[in-house]
């Protein structure tokens, strides 16, 4: 049976998430991020894909992607794992399904869900125990936008020059809005 269409639409935002195969870590060390991170970075210009917030957790990754007109995010993808199983099947002399299935994309088709979806992306870390804090959690997109972090991978969220004026006010609202979500989350 013929897998569905996947539906991308011409120009636009989508939530993507890549999975290890059975959930399997696929980040087994901080250089095995680093990598991902600089295929991401390389790849990205080649498939006109800009990247507005990211999170790469140890079996998965999410990111917030920009379309345009001529983008190509399925071959993205597809170059961006493919390159990343070659590095870990050399290091690792593994085998096998790294990725399980295609990634998934979800149409980001309301402005105001497109903060909200940074800010779910950003807090995985901390939801996974891994960290305390957003800020102690290298490989995401937070650090960027609630400390101005340089980060040659992003290109902003287009909604985020409309919580201040000045970069100093849109840093301490982003880290309000974090730590709202962290609160909300906490009590429910």
């Amino acid at each position: 049976m013929p897998r569905d269409r996947r539906l991308i639409p011409e120009a636009g935002f989508l939530h993507v998430i890549s999975r290890g195969n059975n959930r399997r870590k696929i980040f087994r060390y901080e250089r095995d991020l680093e990598e991902y991170y600089s295929i991401l970075l390389k790849s990205r210009a080649e498939d006109k894909v800009n990247i507005s917030h990211y999170c790469l957790m140890n079996n998965h990754i999410h990111l917030i992607v920009n379309v345009e007109e001529d983008s190509n995010l399925s071959r993205f993808m597809k170059r961006v794992n493919l390159k990343y199983v070659y590095y870990y099947r050399r290091k690792y002399t593994y085998c096998g399904h790294l990725w399980q299935d295609r990634f998934m994309s979800k149409i980001i088709d309301r402005e105001e869900y497109l903060i909200q979806c940074g800010k779910y992306i950003e807090l995985n870390p901390v939801r996974a125990d891994i960290v305390k804090q957003p800020e102690e959690y290298r490989f995401s997109s937070y650090l960027h936008y609630a400390f101005g972090v340089k980060d040659e991978l992003i290109q902003d969220d287009p909604l985020y020059p409309y919580l201040g004026k000045t970069q100093e006010l849109r840093q301490v609202r982003y880290k309000d809005m974090i730590i709202e979500e962290m609160i909300e989350e906490r009590l429910r």
